[in-house]
């Protein structure tokens, strides 16, 4: 079969360059636009020319802004001002920008709280707030994005208790919200959660035990990675927790818990990753961890094992970087 000529996919191509160049912005969207190039510093203003943020016939689209059409106007879809060192509250402005699918203002230096208007934002896929130095209390507004799929909080300074609201995110796949101030317990509604498969809590206040987080059967179905490290959380490691079957790391670092480790979680099939160190287990670590085909690494000093148990590879700093997961 022979290929579409060059040609051919311009005549195709060209009627919609033309209908996206003849579109006119929503005003909504502009109005929006311009009252947060109005509240920024001026890394971000000097790249904004024009008064149109999709751009004009002059002037090309602003920096960071990603439009798209929607009928006869464009709508701004994605706005990206990140490492930019924007100082001040968040852009209340932002959450008149109804069509946005992500909104990316991460590494600045954001202060104050996430306003609840943020549940404005229906179509919201990507929320990325990490490395400012946002505080208060996380908004139970946030639970209203229902197609959020990606939720970066981490590295600010949120304080007061997980939303259980975060539980009515029924797409939500990553949740990131270590290295903040929360406390209380974790919200035990976040295990039905289908579709998260990435959750890290760790370096937080945070107290409590697992068995409260693991109340049922089915809970986090998806979850492959979960993080509880360095908070205070007590008691023992349930033997409900080997129900997680899809769990390949679990860190739980630098608690206050307690116990022996029950002989099922050597039976999650993919397990690789088990960091147990500076707790206050003990008795012994069962022979199966030491036959699992998938586990690399198994941490256990600071704890009161019995003589003789050995741990699984070499101890450093595990970090799995945030943009492995940004789609």
């Amino acid at each position: 079969m022979a290929r579409p000529s060059f040609s051919l996919s311009l005549i195709l191509i060209f009627p919609l360059l033309i209908h996206l160049a003849l579109s006119k912005t929503l005003k909504r969207d502009v109005k929006a636009l311009n009252e947060i190039k109005a509240s920024l510093g001026w890394r971000v203003v000097y790249a904004w020319v024009g008064d149109d943020p999709c751009g004009d016939g002059d002037h090309p689209p602003w920096s960071g802004v990603t439009c798209s059409t929607a009928g006869d106007y464009r709508v701004v879809t994605e706005l990206e001002v990140y490492a930019v060192s924007i100082v001040g509250p968040f852009p209340t402005a932002v959450t008149n920008l109804l069509d946005l699918t992500r909104l990316d203002l991460h590494n600045n230096k954001l202060t104050g709280p996430i306003p609840p208007q943020i549940g404005r934002l229906k179509r919201l896929k990507i929320l990325n707030l990490r490395w400012n130095k946002l505080q208060d209390v996380i908004p139970p507004e946030i639970g209203e994005l229902k197609s959020l799929t990606h939720l970066y909080l981490s590295f600010n300074a949120f304080k007061g208790e997980i939303p259980k609201e975060l539980a009515n995110l029924p797409e939500l796949r990553y949740l990131y919200l270590h290295e903040n101030r929360f406390s209380g317990r974790i919200p035990a509604e976040l295990g039905t959660l289908k579709n998260l498969r990435h959750f890290d809590v760790g370096n937080n206040h945070l107290v409590g035990t697992i068995r409260e987080l693991i109340r049922s059967d089915g809970c986090f179905p998806a979850l492959r990675n979960l993080y509880l490290n360095d908070n205070y959380l007590t008691g023992g490691v349930p033997a409900q927790l080997a129900n997680l079957t899809n769990l390949e790391i679990l860190h739980l670092s630098h608690n206050k818990m307690t116990g022996i480790i029950p002989v099922g979680l050597a039976h999650i099939p993919r397990l690789t990753y088990l960091y147990l160190d500076h707790n206050n287990f003990n008795g012994r670590i069962p022979d199966a961890f030491y036959k699992h085909p998938y586990l690399k690494e198994l941490y256990i000093e600071g704890n009161a094992f019995k003589p003789g148990v050995n741990p699984i590879g070499v101890h450093k700093v595990l970090e799995v970087s945030d943009t492995e997961f940004v789609v």
